[in-house]
């Protein structure tokens, strides 16, 4: 049962950014001037997909996890604190928190690894 659980908790925290990049992928102009809107280079939004796609995987097969796990953790702590800090805004608020909280989830993966459903 626990690793089922185990499973089901890495395809959950790992779903938002499949979600994110395939967002990103549909709509480059704008996210690339999103980007810019924040001082950022746009063709950073390119790394940043591949990023999305490939860490979650990783995640959810078990290969690499905590090193992936350890690489999504300082992505939500770098997007919130780039993105996220209009606190006056309520939305930008819920934003940094949940990036906070995703990164705190990545470090439960970082410190206890996957359990035996992984391909490591």
């Amino acid at each position: 049962m626990a690793n089922l659980i185990d499973l089901i908790g890495r395809i959950l925290i790992s779903a938002l950014f499949f979600i994110s990049a395939y967002n990103k992928i549909f709509s480059i102009d704008g996210s690339m001037s999103w980007m810019e809107g924040f001082g950022l280079p746009g063709f950073l939004l390119y790394p940043t997909i591949a990023l999305e796609i490939i860490l979650p995987l990783c995640i959810i097969v078990g290969y690499k996890a905590r090193i992936s796990a350890g690489l999504l953790a300082i992505f939500c702590l770098t997007t919130a604190f780039i993105f996220h800090l209009d606190f006056v805004d309520p939305m930008q608020k819920i934003s940094f928190l949940k990036n906070v909280g995703l990164a705190g989830g990545f470090l439960f993966i970082v410190a206890n690894g996957t359990k035996e459903w992984a391909i490591d």
